[in-house]
């Protein structure tokens, strides 16, 4: 679809955009779009504000992954609409050091099973062996579980990593048993925010419903090869190469829980007041990684964010009015929006008890 001419100082509206997946998931998805029958399928991810194509072996003929978006009575394809203006969508100084790339992906994934164990190439690890600008280093950040799921969970680095040449044997003859031993279970609950670096080994439990943010690539080797009756093509196992070069992706560092606590789990910072009751906080800033940022906001009462970079953003909680731009939009638990760089500050008012909104931004 042609960009003609993009209204100025206004909110890009995301709307639902499902990607095919090799794991099954999306009921929660289904519900949030009202359909009439809610069900799991291989549709279990919604890509937010995407300029990054899925990969799905089989299905190349398939584009997926690029969000189609609004700009008030208009859609645009996200690419085209950032490649109108770059310097307003993503600002001059994004657009000196990252070029028309946002540098980052979000998506709402919803898992019925528990997903692959995988690692993904560290950022470091892309540009030297992918010549790629970006690995894949992501975060999770909780937003639900499933009724019937007891003890959610995150698989997140070796606890008790094997010798590379067991490694390749356990992939070789898919001993998931054996894998599985490697690991502990990390208890996760609603709120909770990780941060999954690139290299380090992880898999996530069924029944979660989470915001992933991550570095825009879709990079992933895998050492699981069928879940829920879905084999992997060989092509899609270790992105087109061999076993020894997952060996050379995967980090085999012993992460203990306090590891875990210490460098994977992300704490809010203070709060910054915003206004007698509201206040945004930073849940992943520098300390935790380079590659991409999230901040929060808490809405209590009428208050003002600026910023002076574009972000992804999803309310997770409450109802709110933005006014932007001399025009006012309602917002609802799991609606989300991309403001411009150039976008004039948002004033922001909750409609409910409190509102929140989490905020998803490039790297510095």
């Amino acid at each position: 679809m042609a960009v003609l001419s993009c209204p100025r100082d206004e909110l890009v509206i995301l709307p639902p955009g499902r990607v095919w997946r090799t794991y099954p998931g999306g009921e929660t998805l289904d519900k949030l779009a009202q359909h009439p029958e809610p069900t799991d399928s291989h549709y279990a991810e919604d890509w937010i504000g995407s300029v990054t194509r899925a990969v799905n072996p089989g299905r190349d003929d398939i584009v997926e992954g690029i969000s189609q978006v609004t700009v008030g009575d208009q859609g645009f394809d996200f690419v085209q609409l950032l490649n109108s203006d770059p310097a307003y969508f993503l600002g001059s100084s994004h657009v000196a050091t990252h070029g028309i790339s946002p540098m980052l992906l979000v998506t709402f994934l919803d898992s019925a099973i528990r997903l692959h164990f995988q690692c993904h190439p560290s950022n470091e690890f892309a540009r030297r062996v992918l010549n790629s600008p970006s690995g894949k280093t992501e975060a999770y950040h909780i937003l639900g579980v499933r009724e019937d799921v007891t003890d959610p969970f995150i698989y997140v680095g070796f606890q008790r990593p094997p010798a590379a040449e067991r490694l390749r044997e356990i992939i070789i003859q898919q001993d998931m048993a054996a894998l599985e031993a490697c690991f502990d279970k990390i208890p996760v609950k609603p709120g909770d925010t990780f941060i999954i670096p690139g290299g380090v080994p992880h898999a996530l439990g069924e029944g979660v419903f989470m915001i992933e943010i991550q570095e825009p690539t879709d990079f992933a080797v895998r050492f699981e090869f069928e879940r829920a009756g879905f084999v992997l093509p060989a092509v899609a196992r270790f992105m087109g190469r061999d076993v020894d070069f997952v060996i050379s992706v995967v980090d085999r560092t012993s992460y203990f829980r306090a590891d875990i606590e210490s460098s994977f789990r992300c704490r809010a910072s203070a709060k910054k007041m915003i206004s007698p009751a509201s206040w945004r906080e930073t849940l992943i800033g520098p300390e935790q990684t380079p590659c991409f940022r999230v901040k929060q906001t808490h809405v209590h009462d009428a208050c003002i964010r600026a910023e002076d970079t574009f972000s992804i953003n999803i309310v997770t909680a409450g109802e709110l009015d933005l006014a932007v731009g001399g025009k006012t939009h309602h917002l609802r638990t799991y609606d989300k929006f991309f403001c411009p760089a150039g976008l004039p500050p948002l004033s922001l008012t909750s409609t409910s008890d409190s509102s929140r909104i989490l905020e998803c931004f490039p790297p510095n």
